[in-house]
């Protein structure tokens, strides 16, 4: 699963996919299309729980959940119809599973804009259109070639002619699919079409040096915008954020006692970015390592081990489960075992988020 980061130019893109991905790589001049392919990187999960674990199993070394992020090109008014590169950038969002589009809520004279002046909502429109505009181009291009396909008694192909015209319609009433109710079979039948529309969002609203919390009337104005899609934001100074990435712990640490920040916002935003993507974290616990697995929401026990290697789910019998407050509660395996805590789960198991797990599978 990988999250695209994309934006008009000039709103920080790059500056906020170096910080989290820890890229030390000179920044970009300050020019549109800089970047033109895509930056791969991963970033690391913070997650607390870790830590709870290994007070109770020390372990040689703790491995968080990672993310791949990409950061792609900024996209223009026309990118639909070939401007800027459009078509290309597109193609590259079309890739992955969600979109974090960062907002310019920040003013600074030396920063051009490419509309000249700064309106996060003007940039969220512009964007939210380019991408409706390539998928009823993509839809429109797609559906004679699937009506031809659905001619027989192809019941699949009906589907996706059906689902593709709902999509179009919709689309054509300037609403983005990700609004759009569809059932189970419709969704995975989207899903196929890689619609941009379709894909899940977050919004990054990259403030102010002076509003690290993100209070200036902007953003509140970008989650009233954010939230008629369902969408979150997460307020974020690429700025400083850069900054900190660059520093020790202990700079670090002081950094953000000065800017007033408990931890960084990177943090916050990598948390946003997976619950957006649809996963969720089980851990595997020893004295070699605590590690978070990563795992879509709502998959099963044999589907959660095949994380760790694709046999395991072939060959899964069973799953011993226990939950992080059971560890804080008896302090070791040993002891929840023996008050009767230690849940044995088998194929038809739904994991939690945050379950700690060993599996039993026929090697």
């Amino acid at each position: 699963m990988e999250a695209g980061i994309v934006g008009l130019p000039n709103v920080g893109k790059s500056t906020l996919f170096n910080a989290l991905t820890m890229s030390k790589a000179a920044q970009s001049a300050n020019y549109p299309f800089c970047t033109i392919e895509p930056n791969e990187g991963m970033v690391s999960v913070p997650d607390g729980r870790l830590q709870r674990i290994t007070k109770f199993i020390p372990p040689q070394k703790v491995i968080p959940a990672a993310l791949k992020l990409v950061d792609i090109a900024g996209i223009v008014k026309g990118a639909s119809e070939g401007q800027g590169l459009g078509n290309k950038f597109l193609s590259h969002i079309r890739e992955v599973d969600a979109i974090l589009q960062v907002v310019r809520c920040f003013d600074d004279p030396d920063v051009i804009h490419v509309a000249g002046k700064v309106d996060p909502l003007s940039d969220m429109e512009t964007i939210e259109i380019e991408l409706m505009l390539a998928d009823i181009q993509h839809l429109e291009n797609l559906i004679p070639k699937a009506e031809r396909a659905a001619k027989g008694a192809d019941k699949d192909a009906k589907l996706k002619v059906e689902v593709m015209k709902k999509c179009l319609a919709w689309l054509s009433e300037q609403k983005p699919l990700r609004t759009l109710a569809l059932d189970d079979n419709e969704k995975k039948a989207v899903k196929e079409l890689g619609l941009l529309t379709a894909k899940p969002i977050l919004y990054v609203a990259n403030v102010d040096e002076t509003d690290v919390e993100g209070k200036s009337p902007l953003v509140p104005a970008v989650r009233a915008a954010a939230a008629k899609s369902g969408a979150e934001v997460v307020p974020v100074c690429a700025k400083i954020e850069a900054e900190i990435a660059e520093l020790d712990e202990a700079d670090r640490a002081e950094m953000l006692e000065g800017a007033g920040l408990a931890e960084p916002a990177l943090a916050v935003l990598a948390r946003a970015a997976y619950k957006t993507l649809g996963l969720q974290s089980y851990f595997t616990a020893g004295e070699k390592e605590v590690r978070a697995w990563t795992i879509p929401i709502g998959a099963t026990a044999p589907q959660a081990a095949g994380v760790i290697h694709t046999d395991f789910e072939k060959g899964f019998i069973r799953a011993e489960i226990y939950s992080l407050e059971d560890l804080e509660q008896y302090k070791s395996e040993k002891e929840i075992r023996a008050a009767g805590k230690m849940r044995v789960e088998g194929k038809e198991y739904v994991m939690r988020d945050g379950d700690i797990c060993h599996f039993l599978i026929n090697k």
